[in-house]
């Protein structure tokens, strides 16, 4: 094949390589931040609502572990557990809402994600992005001083 034949001109080649940055970044925003309404995360079961490793009844701590006004993360079961007050007892999925990674800490009346510095208050809504959204309740039940999934 003569490629004489075919001329490359360099607004061709700007143009191509514009085309490729555009739907590389469109991948990358599709893929990453915030999963569309009524999607779930990759950590939940299917169906279920359940975070991955959780399974329902299954005990956490005791409510005397978590300290008034801070919480806890359980990352095995990708669930944190804040106590705003005494005998409140709040839980969430650990799964930040901005890219999915797991929030490492409760720390300072926030619970904190490493990777992007999000900060979420200890009722789950946003303190501090880039989360937009708060972080997704879960349910527990307190049976004997015990929180349980429920």
């Amino acid at each position: 094949m003569d490629l004489e034949q075919f001329p490359v001109s360099r607004r061709s080649v700007l143009l191509g390589a514009g085309v490729a940055a555009v739907a590389a970044t469109a991948a990358c925003s599709t893929y990453g931040d915030e999963p569309a309404s009524g999607q779930t995360s990759a950590a939940q079961d299917a169906g279920s609502g359940t975070p991955a490793g959780a399974s329902a009844g299954q005990p956490l701590a005791a409510v005397a572990d978590i300290p008034v006004g801070g919480g806890q993360v359980f990352p095995d079961q990708k669930v944190v557990v804040t106590q705003p007050v005494a005998g409140e007892v709040l839980a969430f999925s650990a799964i930040c809402t901005h890219q999915g990674c797991t929030v490492a800490a409760v720390q300072d009346g926030t619970i904190n994600c490493p990777c992007h510095g999000s900060r979420f208050n200890l009722d789950g809504t946003v303190a501090n992005g880039p989360a937009a959204r708060p972080l997704e309740s879960r349910a527990v039940t307190v049976d004997n001083g015990e929180i349980m999934l429920a």
